[in-house]
């Protein structure tokens, strides 16, 4: 597939997100973009949903991870679906009880002003670092198939990227995205199907053949129970995994805000429970076709690319289905899912850091109401550069797997919300507010300070997932050391 034909391919498929957020944004109201009027159906959410929790992080370096991690993965998305019932059935109750827009809301309710604009900024560096994971690896595969060919720089690259985002969500917001994430969703899983059918047919295999294939078994190991001391331990995967979804979704305005939408508290609930039975079959897609991608590449002598020199697993994916002669409608496939995977994610997360700046930061709703549209618009677009700002950086910092970073990072920035919401729910301890921000900082430099320390200190133990949960504790303790006395 040639790089005009690519340019083509995204310039139709966002004509299509374009008139769709034309019919959903005439309104351009703040209830409508905050909260899309809470009139969504729990089945276009739910997914919606999917292809935003994928993202292209799922679609490109979950793939890439097979060759070293094998389907040791699947420990993590095991914990993913319990994580998801503890959201539906302990968390979605208490945002629903409380009428919130921001989930932030809760902390300002629960203890005052400083935990919610404590909680708030924690979401706010949260989210920033992972929607720029996710663009980061779309815009590297845009550069590298499609924008070298142009001379343009990457920096342009990524601008322009987040600039065709912010077009279609600047009116409707969540409104706009319930509906664009599901034709994303839609686009993403026809990708993963599609590649896996094409490449099979090229090795010559059925899929019963592949499943039953001795290359595949190289790649068949799942449960790691032999050595606790090792980071995948099935245990510390799947509580890691458990407490991930937990606060990647459950304690993230970017996922609850969507949830939100629903007309009513059991309709969210059917949401959740949907959405994370699909999530989990589709994350198993995607590791066979991870597997498929090396057993192809081994076959037809296909290396690694090469980023800056160095062989980066991430780029196999686009390598294989843009490169390697499988055929106009297998790249054609490739290219809408990406798209489709990115944007699912890097809409909803534009649109929700501006509705957390909005009512958290900015307490908008106290604003005069004919100011409060400017606000908001503003807001969005300062959201904009602050992504584009922190994506480029990453070119220059970013030098493992991108999922695996994506989820270490969680450990540090999600573990404080995680304290917070859970000293705020099983307790009934008043806390020294204006103290809270220290507790969190303080939880946050001892965890990295654990995390950087040699596991020959720990009698070989390796710190993986549980970082996020112990910092959660250790928040939860630091809460508790500042406790009002009755």
């Amino acid at each position: 597939m040639t790089a005009i034909q690519i340019l083509l391919l995204i310039a139709a498929y966002f004509f299509v997100l374009m008139l769709i957020s034309y019919f959903t944004g005439k309104n351009d109201s703040n209830t409508d973009f905050f909260k899309a009027g809470r009139q969504s159906p729990w089945y276009l959410v739910a997914f919606g949903m999917v292809g935003a929790s994928l993202s292209g992080v799922t679609f490109i370096s979950v793939p890439g991870w097979i060759d070293g991690s094998k389907f040791t993965y699947l420990q993590v998305v095991l914990g993913y679906f319990v994580g998801y019932f503890v959201v539906a059935y302990l968390l979605l109750p208490l945002y629903y009880r409380h009428n919130l827009t921001s989930i932030y809301e809760y902390l300002a309710n629960r203890f005052g002003p400083t935990a919610h604009k404590t909680g708030a900024f924690f979401f706010f560096v949260s989210r920033v670092l992972g929607a720029a994971f996710r663009l980061f690896l779309v815009a590297i595969v845009l550069q590298q198939f499609v924008f070298d060919a142009f001379n343009v720089p990457f920096e342009l690259t990524v601008i322009l990227s987040i600039v065709l985002i912010w077009v279609y969500t600047n009116k409707g917001g969540i409104k706009t995205i319930v509906w664009t994430d599901t034709l994303q969703t839609t686009f993403m899983i026809l990708a993963v199907v599609l590649s896996i059918v094409f490449i099979n047919q090229e090795i010559g295999w059925s899929f019963s053949e592949f499943l039953d294939s001795e290359e595949l078994k190289n790649y068949d190991t799942v449960f790691q129970f032999d050595d606790f001391l090792a980071r995948n331990h099935f245990l510390k995967s799947f509580f890691g995994g458990m407490f991930i979804t937990i606060c990647m979704t459950g304690l993230d305005q970017d996922m609850m805000q969507k949830n939100l939408t629903c007309k009513t508290l059991k309709d969210a609930q059917k949401n959740m429970v949907s959405f994370s039975i699909v999530l989990v079959v589709v994350t198993f897609l995607f590791m066979l076709l991870g597997a498929l991608l090396f057993i192809y590449a081994k076959q037809k002598n296909i290396a690694i690319p090469l980023m800056d020199g160095e062989p980066k697993t991430d780029l196999l994916f686009p390598e294989i289905a843009l490169n390697s002669g499988l055929g106009l409608t297998l790249s054609i496939t490739f290219m809408l899912g990406l798209i489709a995977a990115a944007y699912s994610s890097a809409d909803s997360a534009l649109t929700s850091l501006t509705t957390s700046f909005c009512i958290d930061f900015l307490k908008i709703d106290k604003q005069p109401e004919a100011k409060q549209k400017q606000i908001r618009k503003r807001t969005h677009i300062y959201m904009s550069a602050v992504l584009v700002v922190v994506i480029i950086l990453f070119k220059y910092v970013l030098n493992s797997n991108v999922i695996d970073s994506l989820l270490t990072v969680a450990g540090y920035t999600y573990g404080p919300l995680l304290g917070l919401f859970a000293f705020g729910m099983f307790t009934k301890h008043q806390i020294k507010d204006q103290y809270v921000w220290l507790v969190c900082i303080m939880s946050v430099v001892l965890i990295t300070g654990l995390a950087n320390i040699d596991a020959s200190y720990l009698n070989g133990y390796n710190l993986g997932y549980e970082l996020l949960p112990l910092n959660g504790l250790l928040t939860f303790l630091g809460l508790y050391l500042i406790r009002k006395k009755a």
